[in-house]
């Protein structure tokens, strides 16, 4: 690693994932208040939904590309500004029309952050990046439990969520202060910049184990995305003996809640597996480990219904050691970060559209029955990827 003050870098690392977890899992509680305060429908609802979701894409790839071009500091400065006066705006508004605007600024502030972070971490933990990816999205875990917490202990006391999104600005306004005493060197900041541009970046697509990578993480991301969004509707549809529909909705919520934390927890866990077995082999290992505990949950779930927790333990290390073999694959890495959180957007948006068509078609048992397909074919994925230390062997 260069010559950089460490804790400096775990700072902005940590500091901003706990705060994009917490942001991400809260804009359905965040929503709904708004909804009322500036009287959204719920088609308009939908609109900010996917006005945010546009502008993390477009953000995720355009930061990328900035991060090889200009540095990461350039892109993450850039970021923390953005998301600041996205927070801020949003936090000031009191028609749709400013709402939406701001609300795309946090969502282009929050993708620009995301791939800064995203970059950080190869860019100075090398051989170690797959580890460090996992504590870091063990804190985006934290940031998920923590944040409704506080959001809920905020509206408890009828506190305008407009106070909690100020506090956000606040915080990120930190961030964006340590950050200028941040000093990445000569080599980190500017690796490639004359060399990166569109055309480059598609070209990553020419490399067979980049393109196996980001087919990984599109069909991960369908395979999470689905399950969180889709088991409480399955489960709520089986004919459990001695269940009522009030009691299959709270397992239902128990067990997506019992998820999230075996999810967090094989996060912090995820670095000690990693180092023990290497970022090939806990890639296959945990891919076969989450295809047959689908397989096993859905099987007994109408007895043992607990067993599908384990799918949030076994899911658990793959996006973040996926991201760290990638890292190894290419100097564009801003570029190729970019382009994996495109990939994600796309496997969550798509998984929606499928497993919907599919339930409307054949029942929505059927349409649960497509995560079997998405967990196969990254357990298919992960054994053709290959590190490059694998591939010189």
């Amino acid at each position: 690693m260069e010559r950089v003050k460490r804790p400096i870098l775990f700072f902005l690392i940590f500091a901003t994932m706990f705060l994009l977890g917490g942001i991400q899992n809260t804009k359905g509680l965040i929503l709904e208040k708004v909804q009322n305060d500036i009287n959204l429908n719920i088609s308009q609802v939908g609109v900010m939904v996917t006005v945010f979701q546009v502008g993390f894409l477009l953000a995720s790839l355009v930061a990328g590309i900035l991060a090889d071009r200009k540095g990461i500091k350039y892109v993450m400065g850039i970021g923390t500004i953005v998301m600041t006066i996205g927070l801020i705006g949003t936090g000031f508004s009191y028609t749709v029309a400013f709402f939406l605007g701001f609300y795309l600024v946090v969502g282009i502030g929050i993708g620009s952050m995301t791939v800064s972070v995203a970059t950080l971490i190869p860019t100075f933990f090398k051989e170690k990046s797959a580890v460090v990816f996992n504590l870091a999205n063990a804190l985006f875990g934290v940031g998920m439990i923590v944040t409704p917490l506080i959001l809920n202990l905020i509206f408890s006391n009828h506190i305008s969520w407009r106070y909690f999104y100020f506090g956000v600005a606040v915080i990120i306004a930190i961030i964006f202060i340590v950050l200028q005493s941040f000093k990445p060197g000569q080599a980190a900041a500017a690796d490639g910049q004359d060399r990166v541009t569109l055309k480059s970046v598609l070209q990553l697509f020419k490399d067979r184990q980049i393109l196996f990578v980001i087919l990984y993480i599109l069909f991960y991301v369908a395979a999470e995305a689905g399950f969180l969004n889709f088991f409480p509707i399955f489960y709520t549809s089986l004919n459990i003996a001695g269940m009522s529909a009030d009691q299959k909705a709270s397992t239902a919520a128990y067990i997506i809640a019992s998820f999230a934390f075996l999810f967090t927890i094989g996060r912090f866990l995820g670095g000690f597996i990693i180092l023990k077995l290497g970022d090939r082999r806990t890639l296959v290992t945990f891919s076969l480990f989450a295809l047959l505990s689908l397989i096993l949950g859905r099987i007994l779930v109408t007895n043992t219904s607990y067993l599908m927790m384990l799918f949030g333990l076994a899911m658990s290390v793959l996006f973040p050691t996926a991201q760290g073999i990638a890292s190894k694959l290419t100097k564009q890495t801003g570029s190729l970060q970019g382009v994996i959180y495109v990939a994600s957007g796309l496997g969550g948006a798509v998984v929606g559209l499928l497993i919907g068509q599919v339930s409307d078609a054949f029942g929505i048992q059927n349409g649960f029955n497509m995560l079997f397909v998405f967990t196969a074919i990254i357990t298919v994925l992960a054994l053709l990827i290959k590190t490059p230390k694998q591939e010189q062997a």
